[in-house]
């Protein structure tokens, strides 16, 4: 595929058929995805393939709690978990709210999980002494995980970045002996799309682009 289409059409895949993913297509795949660019060039990121039934299982169940605190605050019109609006909802509310099997089986069915993650000792928060939460680390490992995903599509593959399992970290690093500097950025299900998507809805440029300053001319 071009590279336009490839950036115009890989969408979210969630649901894939039983078609394994052969270790020399996630080969293939993370050999184009290391010339993702991060700060310094350090390359901080490692990849955990993730096949064992057992070990996908854990890992939806501990995605699970995340899950259900975003269910409950969309019920509720709230944008979930963001740092902006705390939550209205207390934690026995939360509680009650269910998390359907379905969106768990995105784990424990996916042929493979790749769960990225970022050694915290190479990367520049540039951002750490401010008040609000830090995401300038993040310029060093999301480029990649996209472009595991960008990689995905150009091969007839598919997957998701998915970070629910993140809010249990300190459980994923102990499941997968994950060193604590290490920060898990995404847990990517990755497989062959039930359905192929070649048109997605997007925004238009002149809703998020300004001349100048925030909230300027919009650049048209």
């Amino acid at each position: 595929m071009e590279l336009h289409d490839v950036m115009r059409t890989t969408f979210a895949a969630r649901e894939f058929t039983d078609e394994p993913v052969p270790d020399e297509v996630i080969r293939r795949i993370l050999e184009d995805a290391r010339f993702a660019p991060s700060g310094g060039n350090r390359q901080g990121w490692r990849v955990i393939v993730v096949r064992e039934p057992r070990t996908r299982a854990a890992i939806a169940e501990l995605a699970a709690p995340a899950i259900r605190r975003y269910r409950a605050q969309l019920a509720i019109g709230e944008n979930p978990w963001n740092t902006i609006h705390p939550t209205r909802l207390d934690a026995a509310a939360i509680e009650k709210t269910e998390v359907p099997s379905e969106i768990l089986d995105r784990y424990r069915r996916a042929p493979v999980l790749l769960v990225v993650c970022v050694d915290l000792a190479v990367v520049a928060s540039m951002d750490q002494d401010l008040t609000r939460i830090g995401v300038i680390s993040g310029a060093s490992i999301y480029p990649f995980v996209w472009n595991i995903l960008l990689a995905a599509r150009d091969l007839g593959y598919g997957g998701t970045l998915t970070t629910f399992p993140v809010a249990r970290e300190p459980d994923v690093q102990k499941l997968l002996g994950i060193p604590a500097q290490y920060a898990v950025a995404a847990v990517v299900p990755l497989g062959r799309p039930v359905k192929q998507l070649h048109r997605l809805t997007r925004r238009p440029v002149a809703e998020f682009a300004f001349r100048e300053r925030f909230g300027g001319e919009p650049l048209c």
